[in-house]
């Protein structure tokens, strides 16, 4: 038979051991239960800062009291002061960049929990800000700018009904050139013919700045840069093939006397390639720069014309301007390409790129630089992060893909923090250049593509960033059904993709070689895989199909739709749902671990606990207070506390702190000044009593009802842990009032030697409930002298077979 009494140590003034073996300062200290909580580890009243029922561990919780030292403690040595600040240094980048590969979590859950929790507030820190610089580039003008310019120079025909997207011809273009393009590059008047007083610069739509002037630029192919059959080479003097670049025109040809007949390299003209709808093209030929005039424009038009600027061997011309809206600070780059392919006529494009290069300028602006700032001190931190988890894993820290991500995301923001800083320089040299000659062509190009690949970049990281919440939210059995899923089916689904995708290729194949000459959906192999995708989700033209081939089209469709989306999509669907079925059932039987829920709880209720025992210390003073008449001595109210349960250093400092003539008496000014703060902060203690219960109630209101068989059986976890703490504040009480007796006992026995001590410590340490409450009442009929009464409460013991 085993019988253990759980006492509560906090109002003890040391750690204790389990043995009763020691005495010490006229009394020994019983610690009958080596679970009991640790002690207070401070000397400061407790009286009004109690310190947590639960702290510290384990291994702290059994260990001997160790007396005071009465002699002052000797001044640390240089070389101990220094190894404490550098141990300092050290917990403090431990405690910074403490993280679940930093920290041994695998025997700890609790402290995986909190470890996830703090990674997930700083994460949470770090998203928001990306939000705010990735938002804070744009914002829906950028739309409505590039809509304007696109309806202007795209949707606006001329007075002979040719628009941009309607160009088919070399005819076509010109007009196009002559009409549309230059009404919509020159404003210089209002639309009651007054003049914008703005001399010859041109503000498209009254608002949008034309920077420098236009540029026109065509690519040429080589004659005889393809072989004609003999058959016709009678009849046809001349061969073209289609673009490639190694087959590029590169003589002057024309006046040969300006920059439009004379041929340019990409270097020369710094120009870009561009991706057109037949092909890539490169950035040389042939380039004729506008006026700033109209008047001057239209010449020079007319002389390209006159002289047969296009001609059979053009491929490609390109049209490049931009412009600048100082109402939104916005600049828009637009590029108009009109491809001539090899099979004759015109196919259209165009390009517009709307993008802020010039950053801060208003508060709004600057706030996001300082976003940028906080940004920038995130990165660094998660490197150190990053560092000190490969320091310690090596290269089993690339097994998990979240690693991955982590370093994908810190990759891709310091390539963005690189090309912000090019990105300002650039754009502030160019500017530059541009103001003090403004005849020149603007060659925002370049800028505005960088800048739509680092806005896409940034988009890009955002979406990683937002997955990577994922890492951290893990740790709950509900946000692992996906991964958990995922990864339990990826062998399955690589599998089944296999089958999948030969078939797919087998059907897009075909499809292509069907109708690839007539279907425009089908006229590419990767036009044939899209359109397959599409015909899936419900978009297709059938009446196209069955046009290309009366016979094998509805063959193609119904045998595609059957095979594909009938049976192996389902067969797709089916693996996932059988995978998550038997996820969900294994997650379902597996024991609850400790969640976020029950740390909130268990804080919660741990303050609500000391709150408690902090009104009660209180009312033990005033109760204190109240039972002296007069002045009081320290040595009455000493023995009044002690008797309550209170520690000696607990009742010495809230003496000392009324006690400011220090003569050992509170005369009547001092008791009332103590009364005074003690009633105030009870007061304060039961409003924030009354508030934390009342949330805490809604709380519980909110949560599910149980049922009343599952109540009775399985009470909640919240009155668990109400009815343990009421036990332990109990025993805490229990333990502190047996102690103090005993104590005064001993002193009067004169109990001082430690063979005898041993002894009764055996005694009260295996003896059982039946023979342990008449011990203490045998102890309490030894003291006749004390005078004070028995407390109403007992201690509450535990026994074990």
């Amino acid at each position: 038979m085993k019988c253990l009494n759980n006492r509560a140590d906090s109002h003890l003034t040391g750690q204790v051991d389990c043995e009763l073996d020691n005495l010490g300062n006229g009394a020994w200290v019983n610690q009958g239960y080596c679970g009991s909580p640790p002690p207070l580890p401070r000397a400061v009243s407790t009286i009004y800062n109690p310190q947590p029922l639960f702290q510290g561990s384990i291994e702290s919780m059994c260990k001997l009291v160790e007396p005071p030292n009465p002699y002052p403690a000797q001044p640390e040595s240089l070389d101990r002061s220094l190894v404490k600040k550098r141990r300092g240094c050290c917990f403090f980048i431990k405690g910074l960049w403490s993280t679940t590969l930093t920290e041994n979590t695998s025997d700890n859950r609790e402290l995986f929990v909190r470890t996830t929790l703090r990674e997930l507030l700083v994460y949470l820190v770090f998203l928001v800000d990306i939000c705010l610089l990735t938002y804070g580039m744009t914002s829906s003008s950028t739309y409505y700018y590039t809509k304007a310019m696109t309806d202007l120079f795209v949707n606006t025909a001329g007075d002979s009904g040719v628009k941009f997207q309607s160009i088919s011809t070399m005819a076509d273009f010109w007009i196009y050139a002559q009409g549309p393009l230059l009404d919509g590059l020159y404003w210089t008047k209002w639309y009651n013919n007054q003049s914008m007083d703005s001399g010859d610069q041109s503000f498209i739509y009254y608002e949008n700045m034309l920077l420098g002037v236009p540029r026109m630029r065509q690519i040429k192919m080589k004659n005889n840069s393809c072989k004609v059959h003999s058959d016709f080479q009678d009849e046809i003097t001349g061969c073209f093939d289609v673009y490639n670049e190694k087959k590029e025109d590169d003589l002057n040809y024309g006046l040969i006397n300006g920059t439009a007949w004379e041929y340019h390299t990409e270097k020369a003209i710094k120009g870009s390639a561009h991706w057109g709808l037949l092909t890539t093209y490169s950035g040389a030929g042939y380039y004729q720069d506008l006026s700033r005039i109209k008047e001057e424009s239209v010449i020079t038009l007319t002389e390209l014309i006159n002289n047969l600027w296009l001609d059979r061997g053009t491929r490609a011309v390109f049209i490049d301007f931009s412009t600048y809206n100082a109402n939104i600070n916005m600049f828009c780059v637009i590029r108009l390409l009109v491809e001539f392919p090899a099979t004759g006529g015109a196919i259209p494009s165009y390009q517009i790129r709307t993008v802020k290069l010039i950053r801060y300028i208003t508060y709004w602006d600057y706030f996001i630089l300082s976003c940028e700032m906080v940004f920038c001190l995130f990165i660094l931190y998660y490197v150190v992060e990053e560092i000190l988890e490969l320091r310690i894993h090596k290269f089993s820290y690339f097994k998990s893909i979240w690693n991955i991500l982590d370093i994908v995301v810190i990759l891709l923001a310091i390539v963005a923090i690189i090309f912000n800083i090019f990105r300002t320089i650039k754009v502030d040299e160019l500017l530059g250049k541009l103001l003090q000659q403004p005849e020149i062509y603007a060659d925002f190009e370049f800028l505005a593509f960088w800048q739509t690949q680092y806005n896409n970049m940034n988009a890009v990281n955002l979406f990683f960033a937002w997955i990577k919440v994922f890492k951290y939210i893990s740790f709950n059995k509900t946000m692992t059904q996906l991964s958990s899923t995922l990864g339990r089916c990826a062998k399955d689904i690589m599998g089944f993709a296999i089958m999948f995708f030969i078939v797919f290729f087998a059907y897009a194949q075909l499809g292509y070689l069907l109708f690839g000459t007539e279907v425009e959906s089908f006229s590419t192999f990767v036009k044939c895989i899209f359109t397959q995708f599409r015909i899936i989700l419900g978009d297709f033209d059938y009446d196209a199909i069955e046009r290309a081939n009366r016979v094998l089209g509805p063959i193609y469709f119904v045998t595609y739709v059957f095979f594909v989306f009938f049976v192996l999509l389902n067969m797709f669907l089916a693996i996932i749902n059988d995978t998550y079925s038997e996820v969900k059932e294994e997650l379902s039987s597996q024991k609850d671990e400790l969640q976020i829920t029950d740390i909130i709880k268990q804080s919660y209720m741990r303050t609500f606990m000391k709150l408690k025992l902090k009104k009660e210390k209180i009312s033990d003073v005033q109760k204190a207070l109240r039972s002296g008449s007069g002045e009081i001595e320290f040595k009455d109210f000493r023995e009044t506390l002690k008797e309550m349960g209170h520690a000696d250093h607990e009742i010495s400092a809230a003496f000392s702190r009324f006690d400011h003539d220090g003569n050992q008496i509170l005369d009547q000014e001092e008791q009332e000044r103590m009364k005074t703060e003690l009633e105030e902060k009870r007061d304060a203690l039961s409003a924030e009593l009354n508030n934390l219960g009342i949330n805490y109630g809604s709380g519980l209101l909110k949560e599910p009802p149980v049922a009343s068989t599952e109540q009775k059986n399985n009470p909640s976890e919240p009155e668990k842990f109400q009815r343990l703490a009421r036990q332990v504040l109990q025993l805490e009480s229990s333990v502190a009032a047996i102690t103090s007796r005993i104590e005064l006992i001993m002193g009067r026995l004169g109990l001082q030697e430690k063979t005898k001590g041993e002894e009764t410590a055996a005694k009260l340490s295996v003896t059982d409930t039946d023979c342990a409450k008449p011990a203490s009442d045998m102890l309490v009929r030894l003291d006749r002298g004390v005078a004070a009464e028995t407390p109403s409460w007992r201690p509450i013991t535990d026994c074990h077979m």
